[in-house]
């Protein structure tokens, strides 16, 4: 029976983050997925808060591609992977990816989530040690508390600190160092090569979780180890499907044939989730096949953010140090957050305002994700909005 006291008790928790401002709200899209979108109520807005980094969600090879192999393999696989649920167009996939990485081997997820949450506690143990930065994706935080290996966590981006837990996991038996290629909420990308530097130093692993970088951050588009040059030095890469690899579902990890080989053995949510759908997967192998062929998407969402950039710190506002295609401006207070994201609402730009608990506490930004599939007319459209509103609310001059 539903208990009045639990219901009483969510009731109060609910109005406690409205009455703080932090209560969050969803708008709701009655268009595709693209640089320009459509929302219930008719309007249509420019989108600079989709993790449409290529504009391939609505790609019409995308598209065409997961027609066809939702007519050649159906709609879902109603299994697992090791009963009855591996098509070959899944290692087909899982071939492209690791080709595309220059990785050893690979295996799919129904999610990053789930990749990231089914890495650690088949690989470690109560002997071991996971040296994470603080800044770290949910998923990555929630998989090591899965596992019983010992937990180190360093200051975000402090490689000394980052060696002084290096230094007290050095009895552990095998010690990994993991982090984020590019921070979704900063913009940052991390030190991979001091990183990798201190993991030879002192006997670790290295991972990186590179889901907002894979497809579009480095020469080739091969995310935060070719952008560093370390690409040889990476052990594990996860990554997913749903951003700038055409935007739907599904994760990877891809890596060290053996560490594969051990997760396709142990990892849960890989033994107990179905596989990914074949449309999904369709599609996915024709985003490889296009980023195979050319650099002109990942060249034009970079060339984006730049101009982007540049064009919103002349104009007086405080952004987080990036070379990604996220900038995050920074405004400090969780309801100024919200009320900017509202104005630039009525200005034809879809944002939102990202507050406690998502970022820390006087941290509240409007985070800003560039695509391919943005114009310079649109560009230039955010920005004039971002300057009117930013004056209206005294946040530039």
């Amino acid at each position: 029976m539903y208990s009045e006291k639990f219901k009483q008790f969510l009731v109060n928790e609910i109005e406690s983050i409205k009455e703080a401002g932090l209560y969050k709200e969803e708008r709701i899209i009655v268009s595709p997925q693209g640089a320009e979108i459509t929302l219930n109520d008719g309007s249509k807005v420019l989108n600079f808060c989709a993790n449409n980094y290529l504009g391939l969600s609505a790609h019409p090879r995308v598209i065409q591609a997961a027609h066809k192999t939702l007519d050649a393999r159906g709609y879902g696989m109603s299994s697992v992977r090791f009963i009855c649920g591996t098509q070959d167009i899944h290692k087909e996939l899982e071939g492209k990816i690791s080709d595309f990485f220059g990785m050893e081997d690979t295996l799919l997820y129904a999610a990053a989530f789930d990749a990231n949450g089914g890495i650690f506690e088949p690989l470690f143990t109560a002997e071991d040690a996971i040296i994470s930065d603080q800044l770290n994706h949910a998923s990555i935080i929630d998989g090591v508390r899965l596992c019983k290996a010992q937990r180190f966590r360093y200051k975000h981006a402090d490689m000394d600190d980052l060696e002084e837990q290096l230094k007290l996991a050095k009895d552990a038996r095998f010690k990994i160092i993991v982090t984020d290629g590019v921070f979704s909420m900063d913009g940052d990308i991390a030190n991979l090569p001091a990183i990798c530097d201190l993991a030879e130093k002192y006997d670790a692993l290295v991972m990186v979780d590179d889901s907002h970088a894979a497809g579009f951050i480095g020469p080739n588009g091969r995310g935060t180890p070719e952008y560093h040059g370390v690409q040889d030095r990476v052990d594990i890469l996860t990554g997913t499907l749903g951003k700038a690899f055409g935007g739907a579902m599904g994760g990877y990890t891809t890596g060290r044939k053996e560490i594969i080989e051990m997760l396709r053995q142990r990892s849960r949510p890989y033994l107990f989730s179905n596989s990914l759908a074949p449309s999904i997967v369709g599609a996915a192998i024709e985003v490889f096949d296009m980023l195979s062929e050319s650099n002109e998407l990942r060249d034009k969402v970079m060339s984006n953010a730049q101009y982007f950039k540049e064009k919103i710190v002349a104009a007086g506002f405080d952004i987080k140090p990036t070379d990604s295609a996220i900038i995050a401006i920074m405004l400090y207070d969780a309801k100024l957050s919200q009320d900017f994201a509202a104005k630039l609402l009525d200005e034809g730009i879809y944002v939102i305002g990202f507050f406690y608990p998502v970022v820390p506490k006087g941290e509240a930004r409007i985070r800003v994700q560039l695509s391919a599939a943005h114009s310079k007319e649109q560009l230039d459209r955010a920005i004039d909005a971002f300057i009117k509103v930013g004056k209206e609310l005294n946040v530039i001059k």
